[in-house]
């Protein structure tokens, strides 16, 4: 149990599960799985349809789109927070650039918890609208 809670705490530093209750995150990360991913090992292929968002717990992984590499995530970083709300293609690929223990949460158990929990989804709206804005705000700028 230790580790659950220890993996709450850590998703309540995602903006996507920040505003959640404790309780809540309890939740969040009861419906998740702890999965260990050897050096090496892809996590997400750019361009594959995606359905899980990672929640790095120990080691560090490489980020890379059309294979430059773009960012290096370490432990309570995430990734993959947008397929999980649409299944779209991911926009890039993610490799363990060490051994790595991650938080696992699919896509089905993510809508079963959006079901269950009053007022999540209108707080995943508006942080979805201010993501679009921000980068609407970037695209301009540019």
């Amino acid at each position: 149990m230790a580790v659950k809670t220890s993996a709450a705490d850590q998703l309540a530093n995602v903006p996507l599960f920040s505003s959640l209750s404790k309780k809540d995150l309890q939740r969040v990360a009861k419906a998740s799985t702890e999965v260990t991913f050897e050096a090496g090992k892809t996590l997400v292929d750019q361009g594959r349809t995606g359905h899980e968002f990672f929640l790095i717990l120990d080691g560090t992984a490489l980020v890379r789109r059309n294979n430059r590499k773009i960012a290096e995530l370490g432990p309570g970083q995430y990734f993959g927070e947008l397929a999980i709300l649409d299944r779209g293609p991911r926009s890039a690929s993610v490799i363990a650039n060490t051994d790595m223990r991650c938080l696992v949460l699919g896509q089905r158990e993510f809508l079963g918890i959006l079901d269950s929990i009053p007022g999540m989804a209108h707080k995943i709206l508006t942080l979805m609208a201010q993501r679009l804005r921000e980068a609407d705000t970037r695209a301009i700028e540019h």
